[in-house]
């Protein structure tokens, strides 16, 4: 059967004995790139001071990483595809750890500005090749589904995973360990990557589409740059307003290009398909949800009710065991038997549902009762989706358009990162300054009470944007996402065809 389908002869993924092995390698790789996000998050601090960084600077430590890493995955993916995943994945491990040993030693912000961005570079060659490895190595439905719960509760809960690291290493070692951390791991997935992972070789005669490079991850850089710089310098500031125009002139350029390209970057057909469109839409929408529960959350454990960084990390605990029994025990066993939808709709309103619930918090908060309710509930959510989205964004794809397919999937998540950690800390920003100046010209002598509740105010009512957000994201896939169960649908080993040129 795998021997006459589109591609060439291929030996069927299932014979490889070593296929969960790989999984194992693959998982480690993804957990790298989506926990180095948030693991500088409750590091930053620390480094500040170290360092000497202003206020007005401090972001680019996030910034650098998620710039690069989501201007560059359209590219990332497409160098996948042409020169094979398996080498573009240890090239990938070998650059993304030699960077995190180089932010690691940084003895000015500089160099680990220049250090985070160069990690963004290497992740962006790594995630999609992680990703489209994961794709052409599992396409039995049924194996298929618990190879994508394992890879979408890591997706999920890496973020989580990243903030519990960072606590441990910043209060019992130092931040540069959140960043020496990255070395040990690479090096254990380059070697399991050279004995266990296998790849059909690249197309090498294939020629890179260079206008689609410069319009395509210009526009996103652009894009991603215009969000970044929203937070600090608000909506309305010419730099923002000037970066939003030159994203949306160069991405208009480059889907009209794509269409005349003799090898695009991005072929069209790729998108336009309707549940991989949905797909790519509803987990940018969830992303912008999760996000701004990461960033306040966090805020609020250590700056309101006064947790240490190993206990905010801790707090995070239940959310990833959620996520991880969500993908893995839920959605991988009922989507070889129902439809995506099925599982991300129901999903959705969960963690809408978990979001709701932490509308309610206030400055003296209990845990137990008032957010481990709502972190469990937006775990769930979390793991019901991002399974089935994963899977289904991927299936069906031919194999030279597996690397660039993938990277659009993890590009819809940094894009979606972007504008929920941009949008929602910009909501909640405002909304604290002018309620604290109400209150505080009713009763000057509570300033600090005033304060403490105005920002929490604030945090409220953009989780009340978020869960509006995740709302969103369950019509868009009950609306978009009409794929069947894998095994009544068409065969994940089974590329859909391409129209005719």
């Amino acid at each position: 059967m795998s021997g006459s389908r589109t591609g060439g002869p291929a030996a069927p993924a299932e014979a490889d004995p070593h296929r969960w092995w790989g999984l194992v390698v693959i998982a480690l790789a993804q957990l790298m790139v989506v926990l180095d996000a948030t693991i500088v998050n409750i590091a930053l601090p620390s480094a500040q001071r170290d360092l000497d960084i202003s206020d007005a600077d401090r972001q680019w430590v996030i910034t650098a990483y998620t710039l690069a890493f989501g201007g560059l995955l359209l590219l990332g993916g497409r160098v996948a595809d042409l020169v094979g995943r398996k080498r573009t994945f240890v090239i990938g491990l070998i650059g993304f750890a030699a960077a995190s040993a180089i932010g690691g030693a940084a003895t000015t912000s500089a160099m680990l500005f220049g250090a985070r961005a160069l990690q963004g570079v290497f992740a962006a060659v790594l995630a999609p090749s992680a990703l489209s490895l994961l794709t052409t190595t599992f396409t039995d439905p049924r194996e298929r589904g618990k190879a994508f719960g394992i890879y979408g509760a890591l997706a999920g809960s890496g973020s989580a995973i990243g903030f519990i690291v960072g606590g441990v290493l910043t209060e019992y070692l130092n931040w540069r360990w959140c960043l020496y951390v990255n070395v040990p791991i690479a090096v254990l997935a380059v070697i399991g990557a050279f004995a266990l992972l296998h790849d059909r070789p690249g197309h090498a005669d294939a020629r890179l589409d260079v206008p689609g490079v410069v319009l395509g991850c210009g526009g996103l850089v652009a894009l991603v740059y215009g969000f970044s710089e929203a937070q600090p310098r608000g909506w309305t500031d010419a730099l923002v307003l000037a970066l939003f125009a030159l994203a949306v002139v160069l991405l208009a350029a480059f889907v009209w290009w794509q269409t005349r390209a003799p090898t695009p970057l991005l072929p069209l057909h790729v998108i336009r398909e309707r549940n991989r469109a949905g797909c790519f839409l509803t987990m940018m929408l969830a992303v912008i949800g999760m996000f701004g529960l990461f960033l306040f959350m966090t805020y609020y454990l250590q700056g309101i009710l006064g947790y240490s960084p190993v206990k905010t990390g801790l707090a995070f605990l239940p959310l990833t065991a959620a996520i991880v029994v969500g993908s893995t025990q839920i959605s991988a066993r009922l989507l070889p038997h129902v439809g995506p939808r099925m599982l991300m709709v129901p999903g959705m309103l969960l963690a809408s549902g978990g979001m709701v619930i932490l509308t309610q918090m206030t400055v003296h908060s209990e845990y137990a009762s008032e957010i481990l309710p709502a972190l469990l509930l937006m775990g769930l959510g979390m793991g019901l989706t991002f399974m089935p989205v994963f899977s289904t964004a991927t299936a069906g794809v031919a194999p030279k358009d597996s690397g660039v397919t993938s990277a659009t999937v993890n590009t819809s998540q940094q894009v979606g990162g972007s504008i929920g950690t941009a949008l929602l800390n910009t909501i909640a920003t405002s909304t604290s300054a002018s309620w604290i100046a109400a209150h505080l010209r009713e009763d000057p002598s509570q300033r600090e009470l005033i304060v403490r509740e105005g920002i929490v105010h604030g945090y409220t009512v953009a989780i009340w944007v978020a869960a509006g957000v995740m709302l969103l994201a369950g019509l868009v896939a009950g609306v978009m996402v009409t794929a069947k169960a894998p095994k009544h649908g068409t065969p994940a080993d089974r590329p859909v065809p391409e129209p005719v040129r």
